[in-house]
C-alpha cells in the first residue's frame, strides 16, 4: 500500500463567521465534506479541537486543518474491474459499469468504486472523508459512465472548484419511453419526495435544479417493433441528486428501466436504467489544459440502441463533437420556450 501524504493548511479568521461556512469558502468544498473533517478532530481553533460545526470564529482566531491519511485499511472483495479512460498524476478518469456504487454508506454491504480503488492501490484524495477518498462527483448506482477521480488533495480542491463554476461537466445519453415534443430547458426546484424516501421530487422550497434536454433519435418503427423510445442528450447546470430522472419525470418522459421514477415497461427483460454519462469536460488541475473524455457506451445499452434506432442516425449524432455544438445554443433555446 502506498504511504500518502497529510496536507495541512493554518487560517486566521477576518470576520465573525460559522466554522463550517469559514471553512467551505476556504478549502472550496461541500458543506457535507467540512462537516465530516470538523466531527472526525480535523480541526482545531486556537489549538483546541472542535467538534462543533457551528463553533462561532473571532476575528484574528487561528483554525488549523489537517487532512488525513488514507487507512491502510483491507477493502472489500471486488468481483468487477472499471475501465480507465485516463491517468497521470493528478487524475484518472473511468468509465464506471452500471449497477457499481460509489461509495460507501451505512446501507450499503457490496464492494463499492473506492474499494476497486484501494485494491488497485491508487492515489487516492483524502478530503471527502474516510468512506469517499478521493471521490469529487458521483453517480447513481444505476448509471454508468464517465467520472474524475482526484488522485491527491490539491486536484480535488481545483476540481471541486470547477464543479462550483460549471467548468466542469458531463454530457449524459438516455433512452426514455417516449418522445420529447422539443428540445428544452426544466427550471424546477428538487427536493427529497415527502411521500417516498428513497426519491427525489419537484418540491417548492428544494433547491434551484437545470437541466437541458436535446432530442437525438427516435424510434424506428416496425411491424415487429412498436415502442415509441427516443434517444435524448442532457447537460446539467445543477448537481442534484436523481435530477435528470426527476425532470424527465415532470415531463411525464421515463428512462428505460427507472420503474423508481415511473418506467411501466417490461422491468424483467430491461435490467438496468439505460442512463449514460458519455463526456466529461474540464480543466486539468495542474496545468489548466481544457479536456474532454469520452465513457464508451456499455454493451447491453448499446445493443439496445442498435435494435431500436437508425444505426445511420446513431453513428451520425452520438459522437463527442456533435453532441457538445449541439447545446451551443442554449441561450436560442431559453427564446423558444
Amino acid at each position: 500500500m502506498k504511504d500518502y501524504q497529510k496536507m495541512d493548511k493554518e487560517f486566521i479568521a477576518t470576520d465573525e463567521i460559522r466554522l463550517d461556512k469559514f471553512l467551505v469558502t476556504q478549502l472550496n468544498q461541500s458543506r457535507n465534506q467540512i462537516e465530516q473533517l470538523i466531527k472526525k478532530g480535523f480541526v482545531t481553533v486556537q489549538n483546541k479541537q472542535k467538534c462543533k460545526t457551528s463553533t462561532k470564529l473571532y476575528i484574528g482566531q487561528k483554525i488549523f486543518v489537517q487532512l488525513p491519511k488514507v487507512e491502510k485499511t483491507q477493502p472489500q472483495e471486488v468481483d468487477f474491474d472499471v475501465e480507465i479512460i485516463y491517468e497521470d498524476n493528478d487524475i484518472l478518469v473511468i468509465n464506471k459499469p452500471s449497477g457499481v456504487i460509489v461509495h460507501d454508506a451505512p446501507s450499503v454491504h457490496e464492494a463499492t468504486l473506492v474499494d476497486w480503488l484501494k485494491q488497485k492501490n491508487i492515489s487516492l484524495s483524502t478530503i471527502s472523508g474516510e468512506e469517499r477518498h478521493g471521490i469529487v462527483h458521483r453517480l447513481d448506482k444505476g448509471t454508468s459512465g464517465v467520472m474524475v477521480v482526484a488522485k491527491n488533495n490539491n486536484a480535488h480542491q481545483k476540481l471541486s472548484s470547477q464543479l462550483e463554476d460549471k467548468t466542469m461537466g458531463r454530457y449524459y445519453i438516455a433512452v426514455i419511453d417516449l418522445p420529447l415534443k422539443d428540445d428544452m430547458i426544466v427550471e424546477l426546484p428538487i427536493g427529497r419526495n415527502p411521500n417516498n424516501r428513497l426519491k427525489m421530487g419537484i418540491v417548492p422550497h428544494g433547491k434551484y435544479a437545470k437541466t437541458a434536454f436535446k432530442k437525438m433519435v427516435s424510434n424506428k418503427h416496425t411491424e415487429q417493433n412498436s415502442n415509441k423510445y427516443e434517444l435524448i442528450v442532457a447537460k446539467l447546470f445543477t448537481g442534484r441528486t436523481h435530477q435528470i430522472r426527476v425532470h424527465l419525470e415532470s415531463l411525464s418522459r421515463h428512462i428505460l428501466g427507472d420503474a423508481l421514477y415511473g418506467f411501466k415497461g417490461n422491468c424483467d427483460s430491461i435490467k438496468r436504467i439505460y442512463l449514460h454519462a458519455y463526456c466529461l469536460y474540464l480543466n486539468h488541475p495542474s496545468s489548466n489544459k481544457p479536456m474532454e473524455f469520452v465513457a464508451n457506451i456499455p454493451d447491453d445499452m448499446q445493443k439496445l440502441i442498435s435494435n431500436n434506432f437508425n444505426e445511420d442516425l446513431i453513428n451520425e449524432k452520438i459522437t463527442k463533437s456533435y453532441i457538445v455544438n449541439s447545446f451551443d445554443d442554449i441561450d436560442g433555446w431559453l427564446c423558444k420556450h
